[in-house]
C-alpha cells in the first residue's frame, strides 16, 4: 500500500518550505504555522522545528492517509 499521488505532492510541497508548517503533537497533522488549532483533531500543541516537519512529510507522504477527518462524516 503506497501514498497516493496527491499526499506524495502535498508532501512535496511541504519538505520545499517545512519552515512554513509544523506537526501537531495530538495526531501528528501537519498544518500551516499560522494555525491556533489542529483541523483534524482541535489540538492546540505543535512541534515547529524543521527537522520534526521534514521527517512527519517523509512519513505521511509515503502512505496511506489514517486518520479521521470531519470530511469522513460528510
Amino acid at each position: 500500500m503506497g501514498a497516493t499521488p496527491d499526499r506524495a505532492s502535498a508532501a512535496a510541497k511541504i519538505l520545499a518550505q517545512p519552515s512554513d508548517y509544523k506537526v501537531c503533537e495530538g495526531c501528528g497533522s501537519i498544518v500551516l504555522k499560522k494555525a491556533l488549532l489542529c483541523p483534524n483533531c482541535h489540538a492546540y500543541r505543535f512541534d515547529e522545528a524543521v527537522s520534526r516537519v521534514q521527517q512527519q512529510a517523509e512519513v505521511l507522504g509515503s502512505r496511506e492517509a489514517a486518520s479521521v477527518t470531519k470530511d469522513d462524516y460528510n
